[in-house]
């Protein structure tokens, strides 16, 4: 993978020009290259354009994006679950990190409908729509670090306990192992925070790094321990905080996909 993004950056002339068009810093792309050795899901799109197609989403990350002959031997995934995959890898991407250009773009490409999830959506996409990067990064750190703190604590052991680095990221930490997973190298927010509980949920439900999608049961025993005793409430405060313009719209997308989540395991039992 490193060596395909090593070929998109000489065909866009350089890191300093590829970091330009994504909108991210140089320092990114020098990371992605030499550090975490894949580009995050999020850009491979974006850049797949910026080079014309010479370099595929194939090339720059065949575990999300497999060849044609790997998606007929692979094992299907239900449409219903495709959807969950997306929204929590929405709901992910958008609190874990800072905005840029890549994912506002992303966001203001969604189509909503007349359900009150589509209507989140839509007011998500008129959201990203007409605010600027600027203004988005700034809304992101007010509502999530701040000083001395951001407006919300995006934390299960903050939410459940009252402080951070308590038992529920212990009991989090151990799930995650038993599982095959851990925090990447250069992560260092705790594994409770909610954008990267909505990712892991992501890749158990569609699968990914070298892995099939998990049985529904494991899907369920780690919402049910991890994200059903305070996701709805968190993304209800999202959804009234100060701050919150772009952000309205993710929390009350978040809050309406929380209480469907928690409805469909009830009558999946």
């Amino acid at each position: 993978m490193s060596a395909a993004l090593a070929k998109v950056v000489e065909i866009v002339g350089g890191q300093t020009q590829l970091a330009r068009l994504l909108g991210v810093k140089q320092a990114n792309v020098w990371h992605w290259l030499n550090k975490a050795d894949r580009v995050p899901g999020e850009y491979v799109l974006a850049i797949e354009t910026a080079t014309g197609g010479q370099v595929t989403r194939h090339d720059l990350r065949p575990d999300l994006y497999p060849d044609a002959q790997a998606l007929d031997a692979a094992p299907s995934i239900p449409e219903e679950d495709l959807w969950r995959a997306q929204i929590y890898a929405l709901l992910g991407r958008c609190l874990a990190r800072r905005p840029d250009t890549a994912l506002l773009t992303a966001l203001a490409q969604l189509k909503g409908d007349e359900s009150p999830m589509g209507q989140a959506l839509g007011a998500l996409a008129e959201a990203a729509r007409t605010t600027s990067l600027e203004r988005a990064q700034e809304e992101y750190d007010a509502l999530f670090v701040g000083l001395p703190r951001g407006e919300l604590v995006p934390y299960a052991s903050f939410y459940r306990t009252g402080f951070l680095y308590e038992r529920p990221l212990a009991k989090l930490r151990g799930d995650m192992q038993q599982l095959g997973y851990a925090r990447a190298d250069h992560v260092t927010e705790p594994e409770d925070h909610m954008g990267a509980l909505c990712e892991l949920m992501a890749l158990l439900i569609r699968g990914g790094d070298g892995r099939g999608p998990a049985e529904l049961k494991t899907q369920e025993r780690l919402y049910q321990q991890h994200l059903a005793p305070w996701g709805e409430r968190f993304f209800a405060d999202l959804e009234q905080a100060a701050s919150a313009k772009l952000y309205r719209p993710v929390g009350t997308a978040g809050r309406l996909f929380m209480l469907i989540e928690t409805q469909a395991f009830v009558m999946a039992a």
